[in-house]
């Protein structure tokens, strides 16, 4: 469809808030139209971008009139980062339409009867509660409209360090603030910046694929106060490298690990390159109920540590776990679930695809004292079968934890062939959720249901199941 002919709809009432962040209104004739940057109650004109069979894709070129569900944004990038989609709706808001939209899946999906839900889990930090965030360089940061129209200014500065535009691969956007980890999260990202511009340090060309700075990556913890940063470089100067880590070191003397990383790929994933520690630690450290996590620059942490430590509590409460019990902790990650519930039950047995992070659930259990878990790595699918479990026994309870794209079927069908007397399914995909929840309903009942929020001011949501054995 060319622009020119792209379609206007005028006087639309946004109705609701759909997948993955968007804005939904009707056109005259029926077909749900979705779009961003607005909210519920607004009414809109807007374009048609994209035709799908179904429903259409547009953007919003006038608001007539504003939702009273709209706050003012928190952050100056709002829009163009697209990283906070809802900063434009109050909290309260936020949470509405996230439990409507795991009620809808589990609804629509699942098929399944459903108990009453429980309240979803609101975060008490809606800002400043992320414990990683990952930054790129970029030798040309994304101009405002403002810089392209002002033609009597040169553009001195094009050096930027921030998100990608979404959709933009080549384009980083240089972020001046963002609010969603700890102080001092900004200063440093800033700093970092700055030092590289003093020093005269070439940025990253995705396009050109050349240039000395790639990424930057800040874990901060709220329970402990540690810092990690950690520098990817593209090319390997040993000098340069030196000279520019030594000045990050000497301008945040509160880092307690300074690390780097020479990925000279196509792609800046590190998790098959070597990290070395420059100064401090190779870790930073969280606390939850006087366990110990050691997190490194590679480990898989839930990202709002404090929201993650209410998500354990619900998994734990919705198990109803004894002293005898022997427990499965499926796609366990580093084990903290498993450590978090040990406890209060005879064994743990986890199993997670990725060797380091069972390496690492293994030496923190050792490290807390725990002498009641086993960890296993490899794919799912291949190693939770029948001579797994006449090796292990056989579970009373499972909690299960998988990615985004939800169980294997081989996982579900051994679930079901083993039947155990309790399953909790943890899900950051409720559609996913419900997709294994149906299948699960031969011979399990949904009890319990709870949404927890893990990403304020986002669309993301997890949710808790809890299913007992008919």
């Amino acid at each position: 469809m060319s622009k020119r002919k792209r379609k206007i709809y005028t006087q639309l009432e946004v109705i609701d808030a759909g997948a993955k962040g968007k804005a939904v209104a009707k056109t005259p004739d029926g077909k749900a139209i979705f779009m961003s940057n607005a909210v519920p109650g607004d009414i809109v004109d807007v374009q048609v971008s994209k035709k799908r069979k179904a429903y259409l894709e547009g953007n919003v070129i006038a608001t007539h009139q504003y939702s009273d569900k709209r706050i003012e944004p928190r952050c100056k990038h709002f829009t163009v980062c697209g990283g906070c989609k809802w900063q434009q709706m109050d909290y309260k808001h936020q949470l509405y339409y996230k439990q409507k939209e795991v009620f809808e899946n589990l609804n629509r999906i699942a098929k399944v009867d459903l108990p009453e839900l429980f309240p979803i889990k609101g975060s008490d930090q809606i800002y400043h509660y992320r414990n990683k965030m990952e930054f790129s360089f970029s030798d040309q940061r994304w101009l405002t409209l403002e810089e392209i129209q002002d033609d009597t200014k040169e553009i001195l500065q094009r050096e930027g360090l921030g998100f990608h535009i979404p959709g933009k691969w080549d384009k980083i956007l240089d972020l001046e603030e963002c609010f969603l980890q700890a102080d001092p999260s900004n200063e440093i990202r800033l700093q970092v910046k700055q030092i590289a511009i003093d020093q005269e340090l070439s940025f990253y060309s995705p396009r050109n694929k050349e240039g000395f700075l790639r990424t930057l990556m800040l874990r901060t913890s709220s329970t402990t106060g540690q810092i990690m940063v950690l520098v990817q470089f593209f090319e390997d100067d040993a000098v340069k490298r030196e000279k520019f880590l030594e000045a990050i070191a000497h301008k945040f003397p509160q880092i307690t690990s300074l690390q780097y990383v020479v990925n000279t790929k196509g792609n800046d994933t590190i998790y098959d390159q070597e990290v070395v520690c420059y100064k401090g630690v190779p870790y930073i450290e969280e606390t939850m109920e006087g366990l110990i996590f050691r997190i490194n620059a590679k480990s898989f942490y839930q990202t709002n540590s404090l929201q993650a430590y209410e998500l354990y509590k619900i998994t734990r409460e919705f198990a109803q776990l004894s002293s005898e019990d022997l427990v499965y902790d499926l796609y366990t990650g580093m084990g903290t679930i498993a450590q978090f519930v040990a406890k209060s039950v005879k064994k743990v047995v986890g199993i997670e695809s990725v060797p380091e992070a069972i390496a690492e659930a293994k030496q923190a259990s050792k490290r807390n004292g725990i002498d009641n878990t086993v960890f296993y790595a490899g794919d799912m699918k291949n190693v939770f079968t029948a001579d797994f479990i006449r090796q292990n026994g056989t579970p009373d309870v499972v909690i299960t934890d998988p990615p985004r794209d939800g169980m294997h079927p081989k996982v579900v069908e051994q679930l079901l062939s083993l039947k155990p007397k309790r399953i909790v399914y943890v899900s950051c995909n409720s559609a996913t959720q419900a997709r294994d929840l149906q299948l699960l309903d031969k011979l399990y009942e949904v009890t319990k249901v709870q949404a927890v929020d893990m990403f304020p001011q986002t669309h993301h949501i997890e949710n808790i199941v809890s299913l007992v054995l008919r």
